[in-house]
């Protein structure tokens, strides 16, 4: 009995039904064949591509220290670019961008049936993998070969713009607080110019290279002139004048804004005054070129992609292998065809056996 069903028990049951088997395979040949030759051709476009490290790319690092793009990619970076290729908002701003409602034939936007049929379609057509060699590759299908490559490399720009948009938000507050330090510094700078103002105008001391020899000579010179007429016996109008110059250019409250003891006294402040002006000034110029370096980085972008190959229009077609649907389609009505036949005859066989008996 078991001989009798085994595989080579089924050659004599395969040739008693060959005309059948022969009909199922040509029938099965003519359909596949014109469903092969029905379907359309679709071209596959791939565009494979290199992420960066967002910190490699920042433009705040790079301008400030001088960095170096790096073109290597690590797992995370992968990972997160496929992510957002893979996102339904990516695939959503695509066919609408596209049109792809109207391309696909799929009814009026809005309508969940056609919703789900668009998206299907897209993602059924979208492959975004991780190559062997550390590079992405996005590889989109479709019956238009320039449509193809058009979705492609649109949707590589667009998954470079959501990337970047990712530190963009943290460089904005950045750069408010690189305005915020720039605009303190700049009113500490205002109010330090206006004490120094004051005291010179209070000491009299205005910066002048020749200011403090000038009152050393004159001291000098009038102390002497006072010596010399009181030791020749000038009269006390000359000497108590002499006096009088002398305290003027010694005193403070003698009445001479430029005075010895006025510029001792605020020839310290003055200094002080100069010293944290002088900070501030350099301080400030740096916030303000820090400022502006974040600004200008803030407005222009640097990819966080590098593309090695740009999507292309196919030369040849991608799908469908039509010599393959149809020896797929023959081969599995063959296979049918036989399971059929030996489940009739194994049906058949007690039957067959009662009845002879």
């Amino acid at each position: 009995m078991l001989s009798r069903y085994s595989l080579f028990g089924l050659w004599p049951l395969l040739y008693r039904w060959k005309l059948w088997l022969l009909g199922a395979g040509l029938l099965a040949l003519v359909v596949s064949a014109i469903v092969a030759l029905l379907l359309p051709n679709e071209y596959a476009s791939t565009a494979v591509f290199i992420p960066s490290n967002p910190q490699a790319i920042d433009p705040d690092r790079t301008l400030a220290e001088g960095g170096r793009l790096d073109p290597g990619g690590r797992g995370e970076d992968l990972d997160r670019v496929i992510t957002i290729g893979q996102s339904q908002p990516v695939a959503e701003a695509l066919i609408r961008r596209f049109d792809l409602y109207k391309h696909y034939r799929a009814g009026t936007p809005g309508n969940d049936e056609a919703d789900n049929y668009v998206l299907f379609e897209f993602n059924s057509n979208l492959s975004i993998v991780h190559n062997e060699r550390d590079a992405i590759e996005l590889t989109f299908l479709d019956t238009d070969k320039h449509l193809a490559a058009r979705i492609a490399n649109t949707m590589v720009g667009l998954i470079d713009s959501i990337n970047q948009q990712l530190t963009v938000d943290n460089r904005r507050k950045v750069l408010d607080l690189y305005r915020t330090r720039y605009q303190y510094l700049n009113e500490s700078f205002r109010r330090t110019q206006q004490q120094m103002l004051k005291a010179r105008r209070h000491y009299g001391i205005y910066g002048l290279e020749e200011e403090s020899r000038y009152l050393a000579r004159e001291v000098i010179r009038v102390e002497a002139a006072l010596r010399q007429a009181e030791g020749s016996g000038a009269s006390s109008a000359t000497i108590a004048g002499l006096r009088r110059a002398l305290r003027g250019l010694t005193e403070t409250n003698s009445g001479n804004r430029f005075n010895l003891e006025g510029y001792a006294q605020g020839l310290d402040s003055v200094q002080m005054l100069e010293t944290r002006l002088k900070d501030l000034s350099n301080r400030m110029a740096n916030a303000y070129g820090e400022y502006e370096a974040a600004d200008v980085a803030l407005k222009s972008r640097i990819s966080s992609l590098y593309v090695v190959q740009p999507a292309y229009p196919a030369t040849k077609k991608a799908r469908p292998i039509r010599w393959l649907i149809v020896l797929g389609g023959v081969a599995i009505t063959l296979g049918l065809s036989v399971v059929l036949i030996a489940a009739l005859e194994w049906y058949r066989a007690p039957r067959a056996v009662a009845q002879a008996a």
